[in-house]
């Protein structure tokens, strides 16, 4: 099939890399190059350099909705059009410039997780399960009918860089098979339930702020997924410092019962437990593994305390 393809971020890499080994690739749409960095150096997106690689016409419009994106895609000459975390919403007479319409990508198992950074909020949210679902794409942010679904189940520490890696190995399958079962005719589009969808708005710093009031599964839950962006964060005896990496040492719940120093610590405050260094939470407590100071390396907390008090986190 002769193929649009509209993407940006490095997750939308491997899917393009399929589409050009399976498919014919006639231009790629992609947000334009921005400064980065703090020299502010522009930079092309993810999806721009690997086109340019290979040779694919790029095309990297401010907006969506105007008469010239409308004719550019028209006059391209596709069969369909796929997305990949493109980042805008595309007009309705856009989405029918192809004969197959155009294909959306999405790492969720819609109606969940509609929106901007479904990684993060599934990872955040302690979600056992995500996945891809490729879908037709309407008008609306992630509200066309779905076409087909593959499912991971994420683990406990599983981080969201690591659902990242997972989920973007698994979306070209899941769209080689979709643009083949569309071909034969064999997909039958599933509308989404309205009443079902949850959302994943855009994450930034403050996502990573630590509520050291919250039972100790959604600490770790946070840890995880903001790593490695944008990294939780607290301030520790009035430093700020980054959390890369904790472990639940204590739920809190009837099936593990808190020690008497646990009971007696506030939320926040670090505690020695078996030899370990734990931090009491709002309901059981948590052993942070992998903490970085300001201007300072990843270390280890016993690291970390050889230079710095560390009796509380605010």
């Amino acid at each position: 099939m002769k193929v649009i393809f509209l993407g940006t971020p490095e997750f939308a890499l491997s899917t393009l890399e399929m589409l050009i080994k399976e498919h014919q690739v006639v231009l790629c749409v992609t947000k334009p190059d921005a400064p980065k960095g703090r020299g502010g150096r522009m930079q092309m997106p993810p999806v721009k350099e690997m086109a340019v690689k290979y040779g694919i016409p790029v095309y990297q419009p401010e907006r969506a909705k105007t008469d010239e994106f409308y004719e550019t895609l028209k006059n391209a000459g596709a069969d369909v059009m796929v997305t990949c975390a493109y980042g805008k919403i595309l007009p309705e007479r856009v989405l029918r410039v192809t004969p197959y319409g155009c294909v959306n990508v999405h790492a969720s198992l819609l109606p969940n997780y509609r929106g901007s950074a479904p990684l993060w909020h599934a990872v955040i949210d302690g979600a056992e399960e995500s996945g891809v679902t490729t879908m037709q794409t309407d008008a609306g942010m992630d509200t066309g009918d779905i076409l087909l679904r593959d499912r991971i189940r994420i683990g406990e520490n599983t981080t969201m860089g690591e659902l990242h890696d997972m989920l973007a190995a698994i979306g070209p399958v899941t769209l080689m098979k979709t643009l083949a079962a569309l071909e034969a005719g064999t997909v039958t589009p599933e509308p989404q339930d309205p009443e079902a969808a949850t959302y994943a708005p855009p994450v930034d710093r403050d996502t990573g702020i630590i509520d050291w009031t919250k039972d100790a599964k959604a600490v770790h839950d946070l840890v995880r997924g903001t790593n490695p962006f944008p990294v939780a964060s607290s301030i520790l005896d009035g430093r700020r410092v980054k959390i890369w990496k904790t472990a639940i040492a204590c739920r809190g719940d009837e099936e593990e019962a808190e020690s008497e120093a646990e009971a007696l610590a506030a939320p926040g405050e670090c505690y020695l437990k078996d030899g370990r260094l734990l931090t009491k939470c709002g309901r059981g407590s948590v052993e942070i593994l992998e903490i970085q100071g300001e201007g300072a390396r990843r270390m280890t907390f016993s690291e970390y305390r050889n230079g710095h008090s560390a009796e509380r986190f605010e």
